[in-house]
C-alpha cells in the first residue's frame, strides 16, 4: 500500500475525531488485557493479528474508511483502471486453458479491481462462471457489493461473497491484491550475536517493543534468513518474518483444481530482503495517506503492514502443490499484458483520457512508484501454455 503522501516536515500529522480516538482506546483496552493476561508479554504477530482483526475493532472488522480518496491509502485499481484491465487479460489467457473457469478474489478491498476484471473479460468475451469474492471486513464487504452494483448490475448473479474459502474444486483463477503485506509477522532483533524475539508489553500504560530470548525454532528460522542474505547482521538488526504464510495461502488456495494463482504484492526475493543494510526491517503503517512508523500508535485505526518475503511465497506454492509458472515486478507484468492496448481501448478517440490514463500508467510503472516495489507471482496448476504476464522479464531465479 505505498502510494501516499509522505507530507513535509511543516505539516501537522493527521489526527483522529472522538468517535476515533474512543474507538482506539477501546482496541488498545482490549489488546491491553490480553496482555496482563498473559503475564505482560504478547508476540508481534499477535498484537498485528488483535490490532487488524479483532472482531468488531480490529483495523479490518471495524468501519475505517480505507481505501482511496480521503482513506489511509490507495492500491493499484484504485489508482486506474489499467490495473484490473490488465488482469483481465491474464485471467482471460488462463479461463480460456480451463473447462468452465471460475474466479475467487481474496479481500477483494473497495471493490474496484473485481469491477474491472469483470467488465475486462466481458469485452473479451471470457466472463467466468461464477466470480467469488473471500472478505472478512462487513464495512468492506457493504463497499464491494455498493460498487459492483453500479458498474457491473447485470453480472448480479455471477457474483457471490463468501466468509471462508471453498471447500468444493473449482478450475480457474485466485486473485489477492495486496493482501499478503497485511498477514500478522514476527519481530526479531540480532545483538551481539544472540537472537531476541520482539513483542509487546505494558509500560505506563502505552504498548512497547520487549525483547525475550528466541526459540530454538525462531533461531533457526533466523539463521537461514541470514545466510539467504549471504552477509553477517549488524548488532542491532530488526526484522520481521511470516510464519503464517504457508499455512494461510494452502488454505485459501487448495479447492483450486486446474488454473493459476495470482499475488500482487509489495515485497522482495529472501536474499534482498535480508541485506545487513535493511537494519530496520520493512514494517510500516499508514493512517490517512501518511507513512507511519509507530505500530503501537492508534491500534484499530492505522493499517500495519510488512513487505512480502516472496522467497517465502514461492516456497509454501510448492509446499501446496502448485508449480511457480512466473514471478516478475509489476511494471513487467502489465507490459506483459499489453498495457499499452488498454489505454487505447479505453481511451477511444479522447486525447484528454488518454494522456490521463498514461499519466495513470506512469504511476503504476515506474520504478521511483509502483513499477519495481510491487511484484506479481503466478503459482499454477495442470496449465499449459506460459502466462504472458510473465514473459517480458522472468525474475525466479532471484527467489
Amino acid at each position: 500500500m505505498q502510494i501516499y503522501d509522505t507530507g513535509t516536515s511543516s505539516q501537522r500529522e493527521p489526527e483522529p475525531g472522538g468517535n476515533e480516538a474512543g474507538h482506539s482506546a477501546l482496541v488498545h483496552d482490549h489488546i491491553a488485557a490480553e496482555v496482563r493476561r498473559a503475564g505482560g508479554w504478547i508476540s508481534f504477530d499477535r498484537y498485528m493479528d488483535l490490532a487488524l482483526y479483532a472482531p468488531g475493532l480490529g483495523y479490518y472488522s471495524a468501519g475505517a474508511h480505507k481505501l482511496g480518496a480521503g482513506g489511509d491509502f490507495a492500491t493499484a485499481p484504485e489508482i486506474s483502471r489499467l490495473f484490473g484491465a490488465c488482469v483481465a487479460r491474464q485471467c482471460a489467457e488462463i479461463l480460456a486453458a480451463v473447462d468452465e473457469g471460475s474466479i475467487l478474489e481474496i479481500g477483494a478491498g473497495s471493490g474496484c479491481l473485481a469491477g474491472d476484471v469483470l467488465q475486462g473479460l466481458e469485452r473479451a468475451g471470457c466472463l467466468p462462471r461464477r466470480y467469488s469474492i473471500l472478505e472478512v471486513s462487513a464495512d468492506l464487504r457493504a463497499r464491494q457489493q455498493d460498487h459492483l452494483g453500479r458498474c457491473v448490475p447485470h453480472l448480479a448473479s455471477r457474483i457471490a461473497w463468501i466468509d471462508s474459502p471453498p471447500a468444493a474444486r473449482f478450475d480457474g483463477v485466485i486473485l489477492a491484491n495486496e493482501v499478503l503485506d497485511a498477514l500478522p509477522v514476527t519481530r526479531f532483533r540480532w545483538s551481539a550475536g544472540a537472537l531476541a524475539e520482539l513483542g509487546v508489553g505494558l509500560e505506563r500504560g502505552r504498548f512497547v517493543p520487549v525483547p525475550r530470548p528466541a526459540s530454538p525454532a525462531m533461531a533457526a528460522q533466523c539463521e537461514r534468513l541470514r545466510a539467504a542474505a549471504g552477509a553477517d547482521w549488524p548488532d542491532g538488526y530488526e526484522s520481521e518474518y511470516c510464519p503464517r504464510i504457508a499455512p494461510w495461502t494452502l488454505a485459501v488456495t487448495s479447492a483450486l483444481g486446474a488454473g493459476a494463482v495470482l499475488w500482487f504484492d509489495y515485497g522482495l526475493p529472501r536474499a534482498q530482503y535480508y541485506l545487513p543494510e535493511r537494519a530496520s526491517g520493512t514494517l510500516l503503517c499508514h493512517y490517512r495517506q501518511r507513512v507511519i512508523e509507530d505500530p503501537f500508535l492508534r491500534p484499530g485505526l492505522q493499517d500495519i503492514t510488512a513487505w512480502v518475503d516472496f522467497t517465502a511465497l514461492a516456497e509454501a506454492g510448492e509446499e501446496a502443490g502448485f508449480g511457480i509458472a512466473g514471478y516478475t515486478n509489476q511494471a513487467y507484468f502489465l507490459a506483459g499484458t499489453r498495457v499499452d492496448a488498454e489505454m487505447r481501448s479505453l481511451a477511444g478517440q479522447d486525447q484528454n483520457r488518454y494522456a490521463r490514463l498514461a499519466n495513470e500508467a506512469r504511476r503504476l510503472m515506474m520504478p521511483g512508484e509502483m513499477g519495481e516495489r510491487f511484484k506479481a507471482m503466478a503459482w499454477a496448476r495442470d496449465l499449459g501454455p506460459p502466462l504472458a504476464g510473465f514473459g517480458l522479464r522472468d525474475l525466479r531465479h532471484t527467489l
